[in-house]
């Protein structure tokens, strides 16, 4: 071994390691996106989705019902929150309604489908009847229980038609006849069209038109070809055209679209004021200029409206938000189940409440012509709000039935007094320690 200058051995130098790679980072947006896709697919997504977006609908809608009505209800001589008051006890109603129907087995829900259709038939002949029906705005569609109090029998058809067009074609799939195109339409297309001719006696197109929607969800899901569907869909467009046609009321409607003339499309000119005044964070809730006369049915069809002019570009978003939510959850729910009432009954509430969310807000944003329904869950009217609540709890009664949610919520224990499975009860944890001390020390361990 050659020696340095200083006679002392060279010094040898480390080897140098080969470096390790390091792992590339993640992309937090696809780890995002990753954490996003897991809880989309937990079992239980779909029942908190429906529960907590339909929650928040409500009690959004509470508070704007609050604001919008107030001058209205002075403007008739009333208290201001007396129109809020009337909303209030409809959600309570309908939230008691909401939990019983959440809780009802699937055979209940199929058993009520004929007792809900007779009856909402019967209540819509009363209509026609004078000095039972009574008209609203034009529409021979209302029943005084007296006092303030009014319903509205059209509504719960539409409840009605979900449930007992699903009971009837689970009953056709079971016997295998949805295969031949007569026992895809009858009965199902006729009783429809009696409850449509019902409605229409009464001049609600709107409400007519959510039933049109109803029938062709169910009819899509049963898997109708599509020159069938196809034909259904042309007569029933023929039939609407005919009826729009021959009422000027409708065909000024439908002038309206785009317009900017306020003297001749009032309400539609001045929802877009509300919406155009809002900005992006609104003008502050209760500070709504419109609602002062200027826009009509400001706390009923109009009222999305009023939420953009007081809670701005993020409160109508958040509003889009939860129905797109709950619009996802209920064809979640309707896609992954095994029983085809469950199926066509989930993908009939959820065309209703979608369809009807989507003509409201379309007809505020001038984008379709104003049909005068409510916004679900949202608008006053406890009317409407009582069986959209109980074909919400639908909805939650299903997404609980399903197989995978039902083995995560058995697993579910509450966190405190929890006991052992079999036998009884161990002992407690301080009473073991203390024992094994004592065992420590009789036996001289340190």
């Amino acid at each position: 071994m050659a020696s340095s200058r200083t006679g002392r051995p060279p010094l040898q130098r480390a080897t140098r390691r080969p470096p390790v790679p390091r792992p590339p980072r993640e992309n937090p947006l696809r780890r995002f996106l990753a954490r996003a896709r897991r809880a989309w697919d937990r079992p239980l997504t779909a029942y908190y989705l429906i529960l907590g977006g339909s929650l928040l609908i409500t009690v959004l809608g509470l508070v704007m019902v609050y604001s919008a009505s107030q001058i209205t209800a002075l403007q008739l001589s009333l208290p201001g929150s007396y129109f809020f008051r009337k909303q209030f006890l409809a959600a309570a109603i309908g939230t008691v309604l909401l939990f019983l129907a959440s809780r009802m087995p699937v055979k209940l829900h199929r058993a009520l489908a004929y007792p809900i259709l007779a009856g909402s038939v019967f209540l819509m002949i009363l209509v026609q009847i004078p000095g039972i029906g009574m008209a609203v705005n034009g529409n021979q569609n209302w029943i005084s229980l007296g006092g303030s109090f009014q319903i509205q029998p059209s509504e719960f058809g539409k409840l009605a038609l979900v449930l007992w067009g699903a009971d009837l074609l689970a009953r056709k799939q079971d016997k295998r006849l949805l295969t031949q195109w007569k026992h895809m339409l009858v009965p199902l297309v006729p009783v429809t069209f009696m409850l449509l001719g019902l409605i229409m006696l009464g001049g609600d197109m709107g409400t007519a038109i959510i039933l049109t929607a109803i029938l062709f969800g169910l009819l899509w899901i049963a898997g109708a070809p599509t020159r069938l569907f196809v034909g259904v869909l042309a007569g029933a467009a023929l039939i609407v055209a005919i009826l729009i046609k021959t009422s000027p009321n409708r065909m000024a409607r439908f002038t309206c679209l785009g317009s900017t003339d306020a003297d001749q499309c009032w309400q539609a000119v001045h929802g877009i004021y509300a919406l155009a005044s809002g900005g992006l964070f609104g003008s502050g809730l209760g500070a709504s200029v419109e609602k002062w006369g200027q826009l009509p049915e400001a706390h009923t069809d109009f009222i999305f409206a009023v939420t953009g002019e007081e809670l701005g570009l993020a409160g109508t978003l958040s509003v889009l938000a939860l129905f797109a939510a709950l619009g996802y959850a209920g064809i979640r729910v309707a896609g992954r189940t095994e029983d085809p009432f469950v199926r066509y009954a989930a993908g009939g509430v959820t065309t209703w409440i979608t369809a009807q969310a989507v003509i409201n807000i379309g007809a505020v944003l001038g984008l379709l012509p104003i049909a005068g329904v409510p916004l679900p869950l949202f608008s006053y009217g406890g009317s409407a709000l009582l069986p959209t609540m109980f074909a919400i709890g639908l909805l939650i009664a299903f997404a609980r039935d399903e197989p995978a949610a039902r083995a995560a919520l058995a697993m579910r224990q509450p966190r405190f007094g929890r006991k052992r499975a079999g036998g009884p009860p161990g002992p407690r944890r301080w009473n073991t320690m203390r024992r094994r001390a004592q065992v420590a020390r009789s036996s001289g361990e340190r």
